[in-house]
């Protein structure tokens, strides 16, 4: 059965939940792991285009990613959850979300009957968009030349889209996973058209934070993609209110025995009610330094004053 992402877009699970007669519809497949500027542009061209000609827009995406489950030991950690991504494509418009079990048997399947399947007999697909580097099929068999075949035997259009371009450089998923995994999430915003953020709930720290200066919020364990380790300026929002903050991503080498956290001290408190259970949403904004281990507390608490003097400076507080 069909659930909704952000309350209005339909999602399916399955082939098989898609209702009959669901077409015409206007297609594009993707990971889409992030939905950068490029995905955007491409999915709101799409959508819009769809309502010209009284067609449905429709999103194909995969759980898990392809490489997690064909290769998972050198798969990618991913820029958004799958919750995450289906909010964002659906905010670009689009009319429907087909996520597709990737699993033996989708991984074997051969690009035509993939094309027959699901484009053709599930979806109704009279247009497909993509961009060059697409790939499908049964050990990636076939790319945009096979799928303008594909076109001509089923009777569907092909439109293909050239890489967007974000300041100079080539907007990508694996690029932005790059910029953020090195904690350049300067360039990485520049390629997601918003901050790089992760979702996740708090969990109770070691209060060293509080002690030595401010407020902290500890951030639960993660399983996606976190910026290099290191000290950023970031937008802490909790329960729909947004703080500025100073958050340390890494293994707090100053007090003994590492271990890993994510600890965001917030700069302009105020009292919150935070439990276990409280979403929390941060948002790197800009590097402040890297990790350094310190010979002191002292000397930490004395840097942590310089951090935030810095972060101050760039959200324009005295």
């Amino acid at each position: 059965m069909s659930d909704t992402a952000a309350g209005i877009v339909p999602v399916y699970r399955a082939i098989d939940e898609i209702p009959s007669g669901f077409g015409p519809s206007m297609v594009m497949i993707g990971n889409f792991d992030g939905v950068h500027l490029g995905h955007r542009r491409i999915l709101q061209a799409v959508a819009g285009e769809a309502r010209q000609r009284g067609m449905r827009s429709v999103a194909i995406t995969f759980d898990p990613h392809p490489e997690q489950f064909l290769r998972p030991a050198q798969a990618p950690k991913l820029l958004t959850p799958l919750d995450d991504r289906l909010q964002l494509l659906a905010s670009t418009g689009i009319d429907a979300l087909l996520v597709l079990r990737f699993d033996a048997a989708l991984a074997g399947l051969p690009a035509r009957d993939f094309v027959r399947r699901i484009l053709i007999e599930g979806l109704g697909a009279v247009v497909l968009h993509e961009g060059g580097n697409f790939r499908f099929g049964r050990n990636a068999e076939a790319g945009v030349e096979e799928l303008r075949e594909f076109g001509r035997e089923f009777g569907f259009a092909v439109h293909i889209h050239e890489p967007v371009r974000a300041r100079g450089l080539e907007v990508s998923s694996s690029a932005i996973r790059a910029f953020v995994a090195a904690g350049d999430v300067r360039r990485a915003r520049w390629m997601l058209g918003r901050p790089f953020g992760v979702r996740s709930t708090p969990v109770r720290g070691r209060g060293i934070g509080t002690r030595l200066l401010v407020p902290t919020v500890n951030l639960a364990a993660y399983e996606g993609l976190l910026p290099a380790f290191g000290v950023y300026g970031s937008r802490l929002t909790v329960s729909g209110r947004a703080f500025q903050a100073v958050t340390n991503v890494g293994n707090r080498p100053t007090f003994g025995e590492a271990s890993f956290a994510v600890e965001s001290h917030i700069l302009d408190f105020e009292p919150i009610e935070l439990g276990d259970r409280t979403p929390v949403e941060l948002e790197f904004l800009i590097r402040l330094r890297g990790e350094i281990e310190w010979p002191s507390p002292e000397a930490l608490k004395a840097q942590i004053l310089k951090d935030v003097a810095r972060a101050k400076r760039y959200f324009g507080r005295s």
